[in-house]
């Protein structure tokens, strides 16, 4: 029987409680029974207590360490004792004594298992100087196991350089090296590293696949994370909840929703259980692929769940534009008695900003260190700019990141400047953009919305001067990328993208879908194009924006009137959230569309946003 976290209770091994007292008591104890007590404790998972009998025993009879098994069996105690900072004293009181036993009786130098042991010991208590000269004295009679000890001790304190020349030294390497190589290089995000030994490892097991999957999901690389699930797939090797976890990650991030959906099946008819972790993961995933539904059935139906359980769904449902939803979830979580922490708040003020909460969000804002006892970070303040510069507060929103007791950051400028935009504010707007020109001076949407806001205020000085800006400064814009999924496949689009195969059909449809919602009344957005070219052109420009061209690709290829599903790497512009709002209505469908700030539900030519984004 044993507790939980891989603990096992005390009261579960009666009859080494029962030993140990005898043992102690006596006068002469036998060898055997100290060492099948310490034996039993390892089991138990109870090291301590394997360290203390010997503690106790040793003064009296010193000749217990007079094997290699038992002297093996006490350093594998004392490098399981090292994470226990109640072991400590004991622990470092008799490592330096064992040590001293293996070398007097030579069996550091002759056994290997007690080497290892020595090796493991040091290492976990954190000298890893000692281990490493207990390693180079083994040379050259170090086995797999010994390096492979050694391996991990390095990867453990993220020294992967030395790893990697105990690697390349070794004489011979099993699957657990080379796992060892993959895991240390995924930690350390050193994603082609991991791939090299990766690739070069031969009867990968789950362990090799995971973690792999998660050094490319970490690093956002999830094209690459969803390509090497269906190699694993193919490969035929059963995934395990990590690897599941990681490839739901890539899922979210890609807008994969079918593969997602079609990991959960694997899930169900697997009849794996669906623990915190993965249950989790499961509700992001939804969320992120635009089906809150789902996301919401799954929380639903979870018996066990944390905090970061529920501060997924409320960033969901919030980012869906359900933001009361959303509020509501976060009082009932509070009811509960569970602690919100940093993410919950994200959650409750992206839910008050897509809401226009100006005095609510004010409320959660101070009840954050005043009630919860956790402290604003610069997120939450850009939440906060967010809030009030959108509901038109930007001054107060201006004054609010001049009391901030940190610097801010582009993220926080960037949201003050998004306010003016909608609030017409050029003053304000222009000092925002003073200091994003010093923080972040190559990124070209600073330029674009000033360009907006001066052409708002018809100051075409002020336009000219940021087109100037632009070509002097050498500043790229940034593509835009939308994806729509198709038959398990993301098919990724950039403005007047033609490198699909399917990319003349794909014009032809963007055509007749321009056709139609210009009968319809829309009117392309020219002011928003900030070349020097002619009206058509720049409504040319504006309908092969890449969010259209993954329109006319879904029009192309799915049923009439099935939902369509977008993800845009960058904010939607307000040409084609107009140009969306009219295909909505004139081809009867809905329109999930995915931008950097939230999700966009459109249908019968009304937008969730309000236009309020």
């Amino acid at each position: 029987m044993r507790a939980r976290g891989g603990r096992a209770a005390a009261t579960a091994w009666p009859e080494h409680l029962a030993v140990h007292a005898r043992l102690v008591k006596s006068a002469s104890p036998d060898a055997f029974l100290v060492t099948t007590a310490m034996r039993g404790y390892l089991r138990a998972c109870l090291p301590l207590q394997a360290l203390l009998l010997l503690r106790a025993l040793l003064p009296r009879t010193p000749r217990l360490l007079g094997n290699s098994f038992s002297l093996s069996l006490a350093l594998q105690a004392a490098a399981a004792a090292a994470s226990e900072a109640a072991a400590a004293p004991v622990q470092l009181a008799l490592g330096a004594s064992l040590h001293a036993c293996a070398l007097k009786s030579g069996f550091a130098a002759a056994d290997l298992f007690v080497r290892t042991a020595l090796v493991e010991a040091y290492a976990k208590s954190g000298r890893a100087d000692l281990a490493r000269a207990a390693f180079d004295e083994a040379a050259p009679r170090r086995d797999v196991f010994l390096c492979n000890v050694m391996l991990a001790a390095y990867v453990a304190r993220g020294e992967v350089a030395e790893a990697r020349k105990v690697f390349d030294g070794m004489r011979d390497r099993d699957l657990v090296s080379w796992n060892t190589m993959i895991h240390g290089y995924a930690v350390r995000g050193e994603v082609s590293m991991a791939r090299e030994i990766f690739d070069g490892t031969e009867g990968k097991d789950a362990f090799s696949w995971s973690s792999m999957m998660s050094a490319y999901a970490k690093s956002r690389q999830s094209k690459e994370a969803l390509d090497l699930w269906r190699a694993m797939c193919a490969a035929r090797v059963a995934p395990d909840c990590i690897t599941m976890a990681s490839v739901l990650s890539a899922c979210g991030d890609m807008g994969a929703l079918a593969v997602g959906a079609e990991v959960h099946q694997l899930v169900e008819s697997n009849r794996v259980e669906v623990d915190v972790k993965l249950g989790t993961a499961l509700i992001d995933m939804y969320a992120k692929c635009g089906d809150i539904e789902n996301s919401l059935g799954v929380f639903h139906s979870m018996a066990a769940k944390d905090v970061l359980t529920w501060s997924s769904m409320i960033i969901g449902l919030a980012n869906h534009g359900l933001g009361h939803d959303a509020l509501s979830l976060f009082s009932e979580m509070t009811s509960q008695g569970l602690k919100p922490n940093e993410i919950t708040f994200i959650g409750v003020l992206i839910a008050c900003t897509h809401l226009g909460l100006v005095d609510d969000g004010k409320k959660y804002f101070s009840s954050m260190s005043e009630v919860h006892g956790v402290e604003p970070r610069v997120e939450h303040y850009g939440c906060m700019v967010d809030l009030l510069g959108r509901s038109g507060h930007v001054e107060e929103a201006r004054q609010l990141i001049r009391d901030m007791p940190f610097e801010p950051d582009a993220v926080i400028w960037r949201a003050l400047l998004g306010a003016c935009r909608l609030h017409k504010n050029v003053e304000v707007a222009e000092e925002a953009m003073s200091k994003l020109r010093v923080l972040d001076p190559h990124a070209d949407g600073h330029y674009v919305l000033l360009s907006n806001i001066y052409a708002q205020a018809n100051s075409w000085e002020g336009v000219a001067e940021m087109r100037k800006t632009l070509r002097r400064e050498s500043i790229q814009r940034i593509p835009g990328r939308s994806s729509i999924e198709w038959q398990n496949t993301i098919h990724e689009f950039v403005s007047a993208d033609r490198s699909h195969p399917r990319s003349e059909e794909i014009y032809k449809v963007l055509e007749e879908m321009m056709h139609r919602i210009r009968q319809a009344g829309y009117k392309p957005m020219t002011s928003l194009v900030l070349q020097d070219i002619d009206e058509q052109l720049k409504e040319r420009a504006l309908a092969e924006h890449s969010e259209k061209l993954a329109i006319a690709f879904g029009l192309l290829t799915t049923p009439a009137r099935s939902t369509l599903r977008i993800t845009k790497n960058l904010r939607a512009c307000e040409d084609c959230h107009s140009a969306i709002k009219f295909i909505s209505l004139a081809y009867n469908r809905k329109l999930i569309v995915r931008d950097r700030n939230r999700f966009h539900h459109f249908d019968q030519g009304q937008c969730s946003c309000k236009d309020y984004w």
